[in-house]
């Protein structure tokens, strides 16, 4: 019998194009996965700190986060916090990561620090999320660096896919030079309106390219998804705490929807892998 200690899963919310719903998607996510009995860590890498306002945090009062960690002068042990509202921890971030690229580049391993820093807790998580900063900065790099996927949550317009293609060509290279275990793409269609034809042709292209990796669930604009962040709290908690209707029509809310497909999708193996799919390249030439 051996004692090794299984790593957590960790994957990566990214997109270089700001206002998509990327902090949004980390922190439903996070909190979707707590409902489901997972232990999951919320990396904020964003200088803006919204995922750790928005987990309940006030950036502003913190001694110590993500900063600290990345430069080496604490561990996530130390700098770690407990979302009460939405049942995980929270590595926070705040401006002190402005700097944080300069330091970095000084650093030997400079993209591995966050990898490191996970390896010390790899016991505590069976999830690991890192909400990226809206760059290909070396923030985003530490987070690529030690994931096995990344969600991209996007607009179905025309410019999407443009950002896209770029992303997805970072992704590979960093799976082919950095991180091999990086292997995965899912994307999450976000501000979905079906009556808009051009989201249509959009999204129909995401589905004929990407295939089972685009979440058959689509977030649609939506006030309480709006609202949640004001209240400090994940959408799926505000709902589980008020009476009332659910936040997007009638049924279940479209976050947990994707959460549950994500998870699924996510028991023994981590999928078919995207970054070697010859139907993603294609995706490129649109």
């Amino acid at each position: 019998m051996t004692n090794e200690i299984k790593s957590p899963r960790v994957f990566c919310i990214a997109n270089q194009k700001g206002g998509v719903g990327k902090t949004t998607t980390a922190i439903n996510l996070a909190a979707s996965l707590a409902l489901h009995k997972k232990r999951v860590l919320l990396v904020d890498l964003d200088p803006q700190g919204n995922a750790t306002m928005g987990s309940g945090i006030d950036k502003n009062s913190l001694s110590l986060n993500i900063y600290q960690v990345l430069i080496g002068e604490a561990t996530i042990a130390d700098v770690r916090v407990r979302s009460e509202t939405g049942g995980y921890d929270v590595l926070p971030g705040n401006r002190e990561l402005s700097g944080a690229d300069f330091d970095l580049f000084e650093l030997e391993n400079r993209e591995h620090q966050l990898k490191n820093a996970i390896a010390q807790v790899a016991s505590d998580y069976d999830f690991v999320l890192i909400d990226c900063p809206p760059t290909l900065s070396l923030l985003t790099l530490n987070g690529l660096a030690c994931s096995n996927g990344v969600i991209i949550p996007m607009q179905c317009e025309y410019f999407a896919l443009e950002g896209l293609s770029d992303l997805v060509n970072t992704i590979k290279r960093v799976h082919k030079n950095i991180n091999p275990d990086l292997k995965m793409i899912w994307l999450l269609r976000v501000m979905y309106d079906s009556r808009v034809t051009l989201q249509q042709q959009v999204s129909e292209q995401l589905m004929e390219h990407f295939g089972d990796n685009v979440f058959k669930a689509v977030v649609p604009r939506n006030v309480r998804l709006a609202e949640a962040p004001a209240m400090a709290c994940p959408v799926c908690c505000t709902i589980s705490r008020r009476a009332g209707p659910r936040p997007i029509g009638n049924s279940e809310p479209k976050s947990s929807s994707a959460s549950k497909q994500w998870i699924r999708n996510n028991r023994g193996n981590h999928g078919n892998s995207v970054i070697e799919n010859g139907r993603q390249n294609r995706s490129q030439k649109h």
